[in-house]
C-alpha cells in the first residue's frame, strides 16, 4: 500500500509526462515473462529496489522462463543476506551450461588443451560475460538496471539485438554484491522521504548518515578486495567466476551527481601485466556503447580517471585470468530526483535506463566478437605460460620460515585465485639455496602467470610519462591523477619471504588446494610444567584470542630464553599446567588444531639461557575488554577493518562506542580504548588521560594520532611534522601600521617565481599509498613477534617527530631515505621527511600508556604482516599497564 502512495505522489510530482518513458524505445515484450510492476508492485526506476526485491524479482524470471534462465546463490553476507547470480541465454544455451562451463575450463588450460581442440571447442562456444551490479551499496541505479537487463533479455520480441545475444552469448547476472550496504541505503532513504521526492542535494534523503551505504558490515570497500579475499562476498564471486571463466566483465558504478556516464577505455596508467590485445580490445566495447549513447542523446566520457593500475578491482581482477573488465560510471541520484549544480534535474529511471543501455550494448558486442573473444582468451592463457618459460623469473619460493602461519595462509590464497602452488613434502634446492620442507613454490610457465606477477612482484611499475606527468602537476599544487594504492606487493603485506628464482625447483612436491589451511599441533607429548607457544606466527595470535575468551591463564615472556636446544623469542606464551584446569592437554591440542598454532609441551621450568617462567619479565595476560570508537569523526573504513581483524580474524569480541559517548559512559568498565583514523579534536581527553592513569590502554591509530598529539590532548609528546624551509629567511621590513603594502622583491628568474608562489607553511603532498620498511626496537614488548623489520602501508601525509626517551618509546622507526621505500611510487620530499620517523610509539600515562600506530595496521585488512604488532597493543598492552619497562609492577 505505501509502495503505490509512493508511486503515486511521485507519477503526480512529475507532471505526468514522465509516463511515457520508455527504457528502449519501440520495444515490445511477451507479457508471459513478468514485468517488473506485476512482481513488485512498481515500474522499473520508479523506486530504489530493496534487496529482498531483487532477488525476488530475479526468482520470479527464472520461475516464467526456466528454459531461459538459472539462478544460483554464491554466497551470503555477514548480515545474512544471499547474494545470487543468473545465467541468461537461449533455451539450447541454458540446457548445455554445464558442457559450456567444462569447455571454458578445458580453454582455460592450454597445456591439455591444443589448438586444434581448442579451436573445435570455440566453433560452438557462447561467449560468457558477466554484468555485476551494485558493488557500492549506495550507487543505485545498477542493481535496478540489472532487473530491467535480464528481463529485456527473456522478454523483448522481434528484437534483432536481443536475439543475436541469446545466441552467440551466455549473460551472467550479479544483480546485487553488496547486499547489506544497499538495504543501508534503502532504510535510510525511505526513512527520510517526505510528500514528494526532493531534488535538492542537502535534502536528507541523498545525505546519509555514517557510515553510508557504500560499504558491506564491516564498513569494506568491496572494490578493493578481489586479490586479498577478505570478505565473503568477494570470496563466493571469485570463486564463482573460476566456474565460468568469462570472457568479458563489467562492474557497474556510480560517481559524482554532476558528472555524465563512463564507459572504457580506461584511464591510465595501465597495469604493465595487461596484454595489448586486452588494452585495445576496451575500444570495441567503448565504440558500441557510444554508438547506442549517441543514438540516445546520452553525454559520456572515456580515458579520465578510472583507471585498472590496481588489481583489487572488479575492473581489474579479472583481466589477469584473460578476461576484458571494464568499469562503468553513471552520475546519481542519490534518490529518486536530482538537481544538479547548472539546476538541470533529473530521474533515478534515467540512470537505471543508461546502465540498462551499457549492459545492453556489451552484451550485443560480445555476442558480435564472440569468435575473437574466445580465440584471444585461450591465446592468453597460453601465452602466459610461453613468458613463464622465458622471463627472467621462472618461480616464486615461499619458504616456510619467520611466521609460517602467514607464508601458509598466502600460499592458500594464492590457490583460491586459481593459481597453482605447489608444497614441499621434503627439503629441496633450487641453485645453491636449500629450502625447508613445507615451502611453497609456484612455477611462472603456468596460466595464471600474469596473476602471480602482479600479487608477488615486489613492483609493480607505472608507466615512466605517467609519472613525470604526475611531478609536473604537483609543482603546480595540482592533485596527482593517483586513483588507488601503488603497492600491494602480498609478501610485503604479509611480512614474509619471496624468491624470484631464475631456475624451477626439483624435488618431491604436491598441489595446494584451495580453502585447505593447515593445522597445527602440540608436539612432545603431554606436558607436566607448561605448553609454549611462539608469539612470531599469527596462528599464536588467534590461539592467544581463544584461550582467553575460555578463560585459561596464560602469560607473556617480554625478553627470549632458550630450552632444549630451542630458542624463543621475546612474547612467547606460557601455558602453566598447575595454573590452569585439568584436561589442558585435550583442550591444548583442540585449538592448535583449530588455529593452525604451533605448541610445544615441556616438562622442566628450567632454561638452558634467558629468561625463566617465574621471571619479573614474565607478565600474566589478561582477558580485555576492547572497546572501538564509532560513529562520526571516525573513519568508518578504519573503524569496520579494526573491528573485522579483531571479531573475525582473531575472533575476539570487542565493543564498538559511538565517538560522542565518550564524554559521559564509565571507561573503568574497559581495558583498551581504540581510536581508528579521525579527527578527534572534540574528544574528552582529560577523561581519556586519567582513565589511561587508572590502568587503561589507549590505541591510536594514523589520523587518530595527529589528535592525541595536539597540545590540548597531550597524550602523545610527538609532534606533527611539515616540511623544511629550504635557504634562509630574508629580513623583511615591516610595512607602516594599516599599509596594506609589502616591501617589493625582485624575482629575477623562473626559478625565482616558483619560489615565491610555495605555501608559508609547507606541508608534504599527500601519498597515494606505499610500502615502506620500518625496524623493530626489540627491547620493547610492542616489538615481540614483528620479526625486526616490517612494512607499512602508508598513505596521506602524516609524518611525526620521535618521542623522546623520557617521555616514551619509539617501537618501530621507518629505516632511512634510501632504503624505507619498499613498494609503490613515493614522492621525494615525503621520502627525505619519514625516513627515521616513527611507526610505533608508546607513551606511558601513570599505570597505563597510549600506544600510536602512525599509519593503519589493519588497512584492508590485508596487513597480516602487522598483525602481531596491533595484537601486542590490544592483548600485552593491558598485560602492562601497571608494571614498569621490565615488567615490575609499580
Amino acid at each position: 500500500m505505501k509502495q503505490l502512495i509512493l508511486s503515486t505522489l511521485l507519477a503526480a510530482a512529475l507532471a505526468q509526462p514522465q509516463s511515457k518513458f520508455e527504457f528502449w524505445p519501440g520495444a515490445s515484450y511477451d507479457p508471459a515473462v513478468p514485468a517488473h510492476e506485476k512482481v513488485l508492485g512498481y515500474k522499473a526506476g520508479d523506486r530504489v529496489s530493496s534487496h529482498a526485491s531483487i532477488v525476488a524479482y530475479m526468482e520470479a524470471l527464472a520461475a516464467a522462463a526456466a528454459s531461459r534462465m538459472k539462478v544460483w546463490d554464491y554466497a551470503k553476507t555477514w548480515e545474512g543476506r544471499r547474494l545470487v547470480y543468473a545465467a541468461v541465454g537461449s533455451e539450447a544455451n541454458i540446457r548445455r551450461l554445464p558442457e559450456i562451463q567444462a569447455a571454458m575450463k578445458k580453454l582455460a588450460d592450454p597445456r591439455s588443451t591444443n589448438a586444434e581442440e581448442a579451436a573445435r571447442l570455440m566453433r560452438n562456444l557462447p561467449a560468457v560475460i558477466w554484468l555485476g551490479y551494485g558493488v557500492h551499496g549506495n550507487e543505485i541505479s545498477s542493481p535496478d538496471a540489472a532487473l530491467l537487463t535480464a528481463y529485456h533479455l527473456l522478454a523483448a520480441r522481434k528484437d534483432a539485438v536481443v536475439d543475436a545475444i541469446l545466441a552467440n552469448t551466455v549473460v551472467l547476472i550479479d544483480p546485487l554484491q553488496n547486499p547489506d550496504g544497499r538495504d543501508r541505503f534503502v532504510r535510510h532513504f525511505e526513512q527520510s522521504e517526505g510528500i514528494e521526492p526532493d531534488p535538492n542535494p542537502a535534502a536528507l534523503e541523498h545525505t546519509e548518515p555514517w557510515p553510508g551505504g557504500r560499504t558491506n558490515h564491516y564498513h569494506f570497500d568491496m572494490n578493493r578486495d578481489w586479490f586479498a579475499l577478505t570478505q565473503p562476498e568477494t570470496q563466493g564471486r571469485v570463486k564463482a567466476l573460476q566456474q565460468w571463466f568469462p570472457l568479458v566483465f563489467v562492474d557497474l558504478h556510480e560517481m559524482g551527481s554532476d558528472s555524465t556516464y563512463y564507459f572504457a577505455p580506461e584511464a591510465v596508467p595501465f597495469n604493465p601485466h595487461l596484454t595489448t590485445e586486452q588494452k585495445t580490445t576496451l575500444d570495441w566495447f567503448g565504440k558500441n556503447n557510444a554508438k547506442w549513447f549517441d543514438q540516445y542523446g546520452f553525454s559520456y566520457f572515456t580515458r579520465e580517471v578510472y583507471d585498472a593500475f590496481y588489481p583489487g578491482y572488479g575492473a581489474s581482477w579479472p583481466s589477469y585470468y584473460g578476461s576484458i573488465a571494464m568499469t562503468y560510471e553513471q552520475a546519481s541520484a542519490r534518490g529518486l530526483l536530482m538537481r544538479r549544480s547548472d539546476e538541470t534535474v533529473f530521474h533515478f529511471r534515467d540512470t537505471v535506463r543508461q546502465h540498462f543501455v551499457a549492459s545492453v550494448s556489451t552484451a550485443e558486442t560480445a555476442a558480435r566478437y564472440r569468435q575473437q573473444l574466445l580465440d584471444n582468451f585461450y591465446k592468453y592463457r597460453q601465452s602466459a605460460m610461453q613468458e613463464g618459460n622465458t622471463e627472467s623469473i621462472r618461480e616464486y619460493i615461499l619458504p616456510r620460515r619467520g611466521n609460517t602461519s602467514a607464508v601458509d595462509k598466502l600460499a592458500v590464497l594464492l590457490a583460491d585465485q586459481g593459481v597453482e602452488v605447489h608444497r614441499s613434502t621434503a627439503a629441496f634446492k633450487n641453485g645453491e639455496t636449500e629450502y625447508p620442507a613445507g615451502s611453497y613454490t609456484i612455477r611462472l610457465a603456468q596460466p595464471s602467470k600474469r596473476l602471480v606477477r602482479t600479487l608477488l612482484d615486489r613492483q609493480v611499475p607505472m608507466p615512466d610519462d605517467f609519472v613525470k606527468e604526475q611531478e609536473r602537476r604537483r609543482k603546480k599544487k595540482l592533485p596527482d591523477e593517483i586513483y588507488d594504492v601503488t603497492a600491494w606487493s602480498l609478501p610485503l603485506l604479509y611480512n614474509v619471504e619471496a624468491v624470484a628464482a631464475p631456475g624451477v625447483s626439483q624435488g618431491a612436491f604436491e598441489l595446494v588446494q584451495p580453502g585447505h589451511q593447515r593445522p597445527g599441533s602440540v608436539k612432545g607429548g603431554r606436558a607436566s610444567v607448561a605448553y609454549l607457544v611462539p608469539w612470531g606466527q599469527t596462528a599464536a595470535g588467534r590461539l592467544l584470542a581463544a584461550a582467553l575468551r575460555q578463560g585459561w591463564k596464560v602469560w607473556s615472556a617480554d625478553k627470549p630464553f632458550t630450552q632444549n636446544g630451542t630458542a624463543y623469542q621475546h612474547g612467547t606464551l606460557i601455558f602453566k599446567v598447575k595454573e590452569n584446569e585439568d584436561g589442558l592437554h585435550d583442550a591444548m591440542a583442540k585449538l592448535a588444531a583449530s588455529t593452525g598454532a604451533d605448541v610445544v609441551a615441556t616438562n622442566t621450568g628450567w632454561v638452558d639461557d634467558g629468561i625463566n617462567f617465574g621471571s619479573r619479565y614474565v607478565v600474566p595476560v589478561k582477558k580485555p575488554t576492547i572497546a572501538v570508537a564509532w560513529d562520526q569523526p571516525v573513519s568508518s573504513g578504519s573503524a569496520g577493518h579494526t573491528r573485522f581483524v579483531l571479531e573475525r580474524q582473531f575472533h575476539y569480541p570487542v565493543t564498538p562506542v559511538r565517538a560522542s559517548l565518550l564524554a559521559n559512559i564509565d571507561l573503568s568498565r574497559f581495558d583498551v580504548l581504540i581510536l581508528p583514523e579521525g579527527n578527534y579534536s572534540s574528544l574528552p581527553w582529560p577523561r581519556i588521560k586519567d582513565w589511561m592513569r587508572a590502568g587503561g590502554t589507549l590505541v591510536a591509530i594514523g589520523g587518530a594520532v595527529a589528535s592525541a598529539a595536539d597540545p590540548k590532548a597531550a597524550v602523545f609528546e610527538i609532534s606533527h611534522e611539515i616540511l623544511p624551509k629550504e635557504g634562509k629567511e630574508e629580513e623583511k621590513k615591516k610595512p607602516a601600521e594599516g599599509d596594506p603594502r609589502v616591501p617589493g622583491k625582485l624575482l629575477a628568474s623562473e626559478a625565482d617565481f616558483t619560489k615565491a608562489i610555495q605555501a608559508e607553511t609547507p606541508v608534504p603532498d599527500d601519498v597515494a599509498g606505499v610500502l615502506v620498511a620500518a625496524t623493530l626496537d626489540d627491547d620493547h614488548w610492542m616489538s615481540a613477534g614483528g620479526g625486526g623489520k616490517i612494512h607499512a602501508l602508508l598513505s596521506g601525509r602524516n609524518v611525526f617527530t620521535p618521542i623522546k626517551l623520557d617521555k616514551g618509546f619509539n617501537a618501530a622507526v621507518f629505516l632511512g631515505p634510501d632504503q624505507l621505500l619498499s613498494s609503490g611510487h613515493l614522492w621525494e620530499e615525503n621520502r627525505k621527511l619519514l625516513a627515521h620517523k616513527p611507526l610505533i610509539v608508546v607513551q606511558r600515562h601513570g599505570r597505563g600508556h597510549a600506544i600510536g600506530f602512525t599509519a593503519d595496521p589493519n588497512y584492508r585488512a590485508f596487513m597480516d604482516g602487522m598483525n602481531m604488532l596491533f595484537l601486542n597493543a590490544v592483548f600485552r598492552g593491558p598485560a602492562h599497564a601497571g608494571r614498569g619497562f621490565g615488567g615490575e609492577m609499580e
